[in-house]
């Protein structure tokens, strides 16, 4: 009898499977409507596969992403040393807490602080982790090295920043989508403009308390924004003449995807904490984490901070992998290569279509001309039917993103091209 309940629960489970193999598209997006949250709004296909620069729905039909994960996947779906090094490690450690040591823990922190410049690398998880985890140190120094009275330390960050939807940073957006209904707030959090340095030094003249400026060397969700030639060599200067720490959020920009190792490279300036994520992970599974020098990073000092998942083996290993990948594949030369051709294609876009294009690298956005009539979703919907994915900056109903894997050659590239410009043309 035993055996006999034993193989009805087999047979029952292998039932359910073959029931979900065979669920249509349609079938797929309504138990997830019906069962899961909805505070997004999918493009309606289901993704089975991915790899390289393509994407694969439930029917077979292929795609070129432009979104790659939302940055997380600048090495490209599914790389196969990424694959590789993830499965090894699976079968041997995965995770033990940092209550042990394990040693891909040291090798990534080795790897990243002789690569980057800064004296310590704090593992994390999610990219928002990582930014609280920044502001969090900011405040600690702020009261143990500047003396800041207790209560008192104040984090400035831009206008238009975007860092994630925890508590803490909804607090520091200035999008309504983002905060309305979510309070009461972090309190002393500060908004300067973006890209405007004045502004920056009149905040920190009025305020003695400030510890922190944190912000993104390109804007994403704010649209793609790309500031002044300068302007982070001069948020270095400001930051170091008021004794204020200088965080620079590289989540996005990090590793190759601007053309250069990171954001901050551009105008060669040095942080005071960097904080990675994204393609830290390879779009394998979360990592994140922050970089600073002894002065700062031992200011957590025992039991100040910690994570269950942070740190683990196979995220660290994962990492470590990824980051090789970029470096020793040139993926940041070939982004600065690539971003080169993306911009001389797009500008011979007439200027009734395409009115700006912003960014750098393979981080891109076109602003559509006002007059083009039609809506971000309905956009997104035409270019998923010629093949090609992406949607609009987060609130900004005319900037389409360009971020592709940054693996993509220069053939997929004007395919790809081509299918935005013929369909932008479409829309006129």
């Amino acid at each position: 009898m035993a055996m006999q309940s034993v193989r009805r629960r087999f047979f029952n489970i292998v039932r359910e499977s073959e029931k979900i193999r065979f669920l249509s598209t349609q079938q797929v997006i309504d138990r997830e409507s019906k069962y899961g949250s909805r505070y997004v709004t999918p493009l309606p296909l289901v993704i089975t596969r991915a790899e390289g620069v393509f994407m694969w729905d439930m029917d077979g039909k292929r795609y070129y992403d432009y979104l790659s994960g939302l940055a997380a996947c600048n090495q490209g779906h599914c790389h196969p040393r990424l694959v590789k090094v993830m499965r090894e490690q699976a079968g041997k450690l995965t995770h033990a807490s940092r209550i042990y040591y394990s040693e891909p823990t040291g090798a990534l922190a080795e790897y990243l602080t002789k690569l980057l410049g800064w004296d310590r690398f704090l593992p994390m998880n999610t990219g928002v982790e990582g930014c609280d985890t920044a502001v969090k140190l900011a405040r600690r120094w702020g009261y143990r090295m500047k003396k800041v009275p207790s209560g008192k330390a104040t984090v400035v960050f831009a206008q238009g920043n975007f860092w994630g939807r925890s508590l803490a940073a909804i607090s520091a957006s200035t999008d309504p989508n983002c905060y309305i209904d979510f309070g009461p707030y972090m309190p002393l959090f500060e908004i300067v403009p973006y890209n405007d340095t004045a502004a920056l030094e009149r905040k920190f003249q009025e305020n003695p308390n400030i510890c922190g400026f944190m912000v993104e060397p390109i804007q994403g969700e704010g649209g793609i924004v790309v500031p002044s030639d300068g302007y982070l060599k001069r948020v270095r200067e400001l930051c170091t003449q008021y004794n204020v720490l200088w965080i620079a959020d590289e989540v996005l920009t990090g590793f190759g995807r601007t053309g250069t190792r990171l954001g901050i490279d551009h105008d060669g300036a040095r942080p005071d904490i960097v904080i990675v994520g994204k393609s830290l992970s390879g779009g394998m599974l979360p990592v994140s984490g922050i970089l600073a020098d002894n002065e700062i990073m031992l200011c957590f000092d025992l039991n100040s901070h910690g994570s269950t998942f942070a740190g683990n083996a196979l995220g660290n290993k994962i990492a470590l992998e990824a980051v090789k990948i970029v470096e020793e594949e040139n993926l940041a030369e070939n982004a600065k290569k690539m971003g080169k051709i993306l911009r001389e294609e797009l500008e011979k876009m007439p200027k009734d279509i395409v009115a700006e294009i912003r960014g750098r690298g393979l981080l891109a956005g076109i602003v559509l001309n006002k007059e083009m009539k039609i809506n971000e979703w309905d956009l997104s919907i035409k270019l998923k039917d010629a093949g090609l994915l992406t949607r609009a900056a987060q609130g900004l109903v005319k900037v389409v993103r360009i971020v592709p894997p940054l693996t993509i050659t220069e053939e997929q590239l004007r395919e790809s091209l081509n299918i935005l410009t013929t369909v932008l043309k479409s829309c006129k």
